[in-house]
């Protein structure tokens, strides 16, 4: 039998939004679109109900798919039950692209509305880009308040239920904050043991800013990761001791900070350790330990887009 995933309850304007806690990543497709679909469709079969995709990360049309079969094989009643969240692009980051940016999404998806869209980075490409790292002048500013303005349009359009942001640094929130007429309702950045992003977090709680942690297991299985968390004699202690994983571990961990997070398994045993999460908890001792892991983040945006002041800048309030 599945295991129920817990929800948290999410208010963006008038509508009241579920979010599953763990979610399926699907970030860096297999060259087999088949292989994901599949994995979609065993996730479905494990209980997960949320999957997290982007415009850039090529995933889109096949995980559309995978939710339609999902739907004919009978694992799910309706579209309804799942929570999609997909990304506006730095290309579209302009007023006038975004409505467009989340139509061509909803295309490739099949789908007539997504449950959340974020900006997917906190900066906008000047063109099209078909390569990283980018040219120093391809990297410019946000235009905050137009791009948000073609975020809210969106929801106002019955687009996406939810608005958000991913990658926003407490500054950025605060200057958001102050122009929005719909607040942002979610922002999604990378947390793990390994990078366990207190200030920011807790500078989101207080606005009432729901966060939802990418690369929970510290970015293991992404181009631009490690093994840190994974490999944790910290962690591997603390998993002996529960009989559990190290990766079930860092999960909680990250859990019992109150945030939701997204994860990515091709296999359908990690699939379900994955979400075996829920009928345990880490002692305060344990968490004291985890506390005091070494702290280096990941994913930078120098290491994909390239080391340029604007982006160095970003990387380092994040």
């Amino acid at each position: 039998m599945a295991k129920a995933i817990p929800e948290v309850i999410l208010s963006c304007g008038d509508d009241i939004l579920a979010i599953p806690v763990i979610g399926m990543g699907t970030a860096y497709p297999a060259p087999d679109p088949e292989t994901d679909k599949a994995a979609v469709l065993e996730a479905i079969k494990a209980g997960y109900r949320h999957f997290d995709t982007a415009l850039v990360y090529g995933s889109e049309k096949y995980l559309g798919q995978a939710i339609s079969d999902a739907v004919r094989l009978g694992l799910i009643k309706s579209r309804s039950e799942v929570f999609i969240t997909t990304k506006l692009f730095a290309s579209f980051a302009e007023k006038d692209l975004v409505v467009p940016a989340l139509n061509m999404s909803l295309r490739n998806l099949q789908l007539e509305y997504v449950d959340m869209y974020i900006i997917h980075w906190p900066f906008k490409f000047g063109g099209e880009v078909k390569s990283m790292p980018v040219a120093k002048e391809m990297v410019l500013p946000l235009d905050l308040k137009s791009v948000w303005g073609g975020m809210e349009e969106c929801k106002r359009l019955g687009l996406a239920r939810g608005i958000g942001v991913s990658n926003f640094t407490c500054n950025m929130l605060q200057d958001l904050l102050s122009i929005a007429k719909i607040p942002p309702v979610l922002n999604q950045l990378e947390m793990s043991p390994a990078w366990q992003t207190k200030k920011l977090n807790d500078f989101c709680k207080a606005k009432g800013i729901h966060v939802t942690a990418y690369s929970p297991l510290g970015g293991a299985n992404s181009r631009v990761g490690d093994d840190r968390v994974l490999c944790s004699n910290i962690l591997e202690d603390i998993a002996k001791a529960k009989g559990k994983t190290t990766a079930q571990v860092s999960l909680r961990w990250v859990y019992e900070q109150g945030v939701s997070m997204v994860t990515k398994s091709n296999n359908k045993e990690r699939m379900k350790q994955n979400v075996d999460i829920f009928d345990w908890s880490l002692t305060d001792e344990e968490l004291e330990k985890i506390s005091h892991f070494p702290q280096r983040k990941a994913v930078t945006f120098a290491s994909i887009v390239g080391p340029h002041d604007l982006i160095v800048d970003i990387d380092a309030q994040l």
